[in-house]
C-alpha cells in the first residue's frame, strides 16, 4: 500500500523507525521487536541505511521480510551515499520486484569519520537528484523525503533550508517525515512556512522518547534538534535514575504526540533507536 493513501482517513498515520543491526543475532532480535508491534496496527515501519550506505543490503533484506512474513507495510530508506546511478537502479528493481511500494529518498550521511558528504563518480550529490532519477526511470514507488523543522545541521538558515526542501518536493515527493523535535512549536512554525512556500503534501512529525540522557545529548548535537529548557531541567533532576529518565521521556513524548494530533498533525513517526518498549508505552498511552 502506498503511504500517501494512508493519510486523510479517520485514524492518524502511526509509524516506527528502526535501523538494521550489524550481526545476524541482532537482525533476528530486531525482527522479533518489529513482529511484536503488529498488534498495534502500525501504518508502516521504516528501515534506515547505516552511515555511508554501508548496510543497504540489510535494509533491503529486512523490508522484504517484514512485508512478506509479517504483512506490515514498509518504507525502505534509499540514499545517495556510496552508490552510483547503476547501483540505485539495481536496488530499486529489487525493491519493486519484492513488492515494496514506498521509499524514503535521502542524500545520506558522510561515512563514519568524515565530516562532508562526497558524491561518488556516477552518483548523486543531493536527494532531489535521486528523486528525479526514480521517476525518470519509471519506478512505481511512493516517494517520501526528510524535512528539518529546526533546519538541517548543514543549513541552519531556515529560509535557505526551506528553498532546498521545495526543490526536493518539486522533484516528485509524495510525503515528508520530519527530523525529531521536542518542542511542538518548532513543527507548527515549520508547517506554516512550508505551506506558505507552496508545499502542500503531508508532513509527518517525528518524535523520540528520551531513554538515556547522554545518548540523546549526542544525538541532538548531530541532528540539530534543540532540547527545551524545561525538558532538560526535568531530565537533570532524575539523571541518576535510569527508570525515572525513561518515565520522564515517555511522558514528554506522550504529551507532544497528543497535542500534535489534537491540533491537526496527520499522525506521528516514532524514532525508536531499536528500543521499542518506551515507544510502545507511548503508543498505548495515546490509545491509538
Amino acid at each position: 500500500m502506498r503511504i500517501t493513501d494512508m493519510f486523510g482517513k479517520a485514524e492518524p498515520v502511526v509509524s516506527f523507525e528502526f535501523f538494521p543491526p550489524k550481526t545476524d543475532a541482532g537482525m533476528e532480535a530486531l525482527y522479533r521487536t518489529i513482529a511484536a508491534l503488529k498488534p498495534c496496527g502500525p501504518s508502516f515501519v521504516s528501515i534506515t541505511y547505516g552511515t555511508g550506505g554501508g548496510s543497504r543490503n540489510l535494509t533491503i533484506d529486512l523490508v522484504e521480510r517484514v512485508k512478506a512474513e509479517l504483512g506490515i507495510e514498509t518504507l525502505a530508506h534509499l540514499t545517495c551515499a556510496d552508490a552510483t546511478k547503476g547501483d540505485i537502479a539495481i536496488i530499486c528493481r529489487r525493491l519493486a520486484t519484492a513488492g515494496i511500494d514506498n521509499v524514503l529518498a535521502l542524500r545520506g550521511d558522510p561515512p563514519e569519520g568524515e565530516t562532508e558528504f562526497a558524491r561518488v563518480d556516477g552518483g548523486f550529490a543531493h536527494a532531489d537528484e535521486l528523486i528525479s532519477f526514480i521517476h525518470e526511470e519509471g519506478f512505481p514507488f511512493c516517494v517520501g523525503a526528510a524535512c528539518y523543522p529546526e533546519g538541517h545541521p548543514e543549513t541552519p538558515d531556515l529560509e535557505r533550508d526551506l528553498a532546498h526542501l521545495k526543490r526536493k518536493v518539486d522533484s516528485g515527493v509524495d510525503f515528508l517525515i520530519s527530523q525529531l523535535f521536542f518542542d511542538n512549536q518548532e513543527y507548527v512554525a515549520f508547517v506554516r512556512r512550508a505551506r506558505r512556500a507552496g508545499i502542500a503534501i503531508p508532513i509527518l512529525p517525528g518524535l523520540m522518547p528520551v531513554t538515556n540522557v547522554a545518548q540523546i545529548a549526542r544525538f541532538t548535537r548531530t541532528c540539530g534538534a534543540r532540547m527545551p529548557q524545561e525538558l532538560f531541567r526535568r531530565l537533570k533532576i532524575v539523571e541518576q535514575d535510569p527508570a525515572a529518565v525513561v518515565a520522564t521521556g515517555m511522558y514528554w513524548t506522550t504529551v507532544q504526540a497528543r497535542r500534535l494530533l489534537e491540533t491537526g498533525a496527520p499522525g506521528v513517526h516514532f524514532y525508536t533507536l531499536n528500543k521499542s518498549s518506551a515507544t510502545l508505552a507511548v503508543h498505548a498511552a495515546l490509545g491509538l
